[in-house]
């Protein structure tokens, strides 16, 4: 069983529209902060990866479902793990839940590039310390 990275977040008055409804585009940025924290958590940051390995984390392309919707003052916990690795990239899969409701479903494929955007190899330390996060099939 692989373990699942869990980020808290708060819904504030900027993140709503005038209705009190969280606008559906603030969704990829909890994503975005929860991938953040989770490298934060193995020893690692984006900025870290830039300057020791000349690499970035871009996302390629994102599926995201939308079920339900969130509210001002909301509190909502994103839950993430890897649930597919290659040599170059990785999918997340990460859920944004209100107490025990699924509220948004997506997957997230992320790949290393270098300086000047070419795919490159993960570097070992970050596969070796998101180990525990990746789904592991028979």
């Amino acid at each position: 069983m692989h373990k699942i990275f869990s980020h808290n977040v708060k819904i504030y008055y900027e993140d709503t529209d005038s209705g009190g409804v969280v606008y559906y585009a603030n969704y990829l940025k909890y994503f975005e902060r929860a991938r953040t924290e989770a490298l934060l958590t193995i020893g690692l940051s984006n900025l870290k990866i830039k300057e020791e390995f000349n690499s970035l984390i871009i996302v390629k392309s994102c599926n995201i479902q939308y079920k339900k919707s969130a509210y001002l003052e909301d509190n909502l916990t994103i839950k993430s793990f890897i649930s597919s690795l290659s040599k170059t990239s990785f999918v997340m899969d990460q859920s944004i839940y209100r107490d025990d409701l699924l509220i948004v479903d997506a997957k997230i494929h992320l790949v290393f590039v270098n300086k000047i955007g070419k795919p490159t190899k993960i570097p070992e330390i970050v596969l070796n310390n998101f180990e525990p996060y990746i789904l592991k099939t028979k």
